[in-house]
């Protein structure tokens, strides 16, 4: 399973927001230059994450972007299935497949899918930091 480009945004963006020092804000060309994403990319993102309560803006002289809540208090499966589409591996009716009544390979895989979410609610932001104070 690979996750979309648009949840790898997604999660560099709160990743770079966690490594700031407490009370400074970021901006959207910031965090687009720095990491090579468009700058219609990360508007996106941060207004859905800011839609969604994990970041919060402000505009202005002194605006910005930053964490709404803790690097703790932000879970990396309620960040995904934000962010992914869609979990699911296989689509087998579009177009139909004529073994779907005789075939559990969707069942599996949607237990595969669970087991990976799974694991993904049992982190949160902080803990793929590798340091706070680290430089960006």
């Amino acid at each position: 399973m690979q996750l979309t480009k648009h949840t790898d945004y997604g999660l560099r963006i709160l990743i770079y927001l966690a490594l700031l020092p407490e009370e400074q804000r970021s901006s959207i060309d910031e965090i687009s230059t720095t990491y090579e994403i468009s700058r219609n990319n990360v508007n996106k993102l941060v207004h859905l994450l800011g839609k969604e309560g994990f970041i919060k803006t402000k505009v202005g002289k002194a605006g910005g972007i930053s964490l709404n809540r803790t690097p703790e208090a932000i879970n990396l499966g309620e960040i995904v299935r934000l962010l992914e589409n869609t979990c699911t591996l296989v689509n087998c009716s579009t177009p139909y497949c004529k073994i779907t009544p005789a075939c559990r390979l969707p069942s599996i895989f949607t237990e595969a899918v669970n087991a990976f979410m799974s694991v993904l609610d049992g982190y949160t932001l902080a803990d793929i930091l590798n340091e706070k104070d680290q430089e960006l």
